[in-house]
């Protein structure tokens, strides 16, 4: 099961990473977190899916702590986040304790299947926004 797993990993981020991530980075509606690179410190940019509510940006990663934004998040929790074109600076929090699944049905309906259906290791994250 977990070489199944990996392989459905690197499948899916090799997809994002080289089609769906370049397309989705330039439309002006597209959710973005920037991320400091753990390894480089050059910004790193994510488009991602979520919910804002209240002064806090919730959202759920389909591959927990094997996604290299969780784990520069891990290495450095100051972000941005881009919602509705507009940028704001806000601290990242891994939530390992909050069910995944149920945060997924508060959270878009399109991202929340996609994520679902595609994820392995999913993992809540609370973004404050400042």
């Amino acid at each position: 099961m977990t070489k199944l797993r990996d392989l459905q990993h690197r499948v899916v981020t090799t997809g994002q990473r080289y089609i769906g991530n370049p397309i989705l980075g330039r439309l002006p509606v597209q959710t973005l977190l920037e991320t400091t690179g753990r390894k480089s410190g050059q910004p790193r940019i994510t488009p991602i899916g979520g919910r804002r509510s209240g002064n806090s940006f919730w959202l759920v990663s389909e591959f927990g702590e094997k996604s290299q934004y969780i784990r520069n998040i891990q290495a450095d929790n100051h972000v941005r986040l881009r919602i509705r074109g507009r940028w704001y600076s806000g601290t990242a929090h891994l939530m390992p304790g909050d069910d995944a699944r149920a945060r997924l049905r508060e959270l878009p309906r399109a991202n929340s299947a996609v994520v679902r259906a595609l994820g392995t290791d999913l993992l809540t994250v609370r973004i404050d926004l400042d």
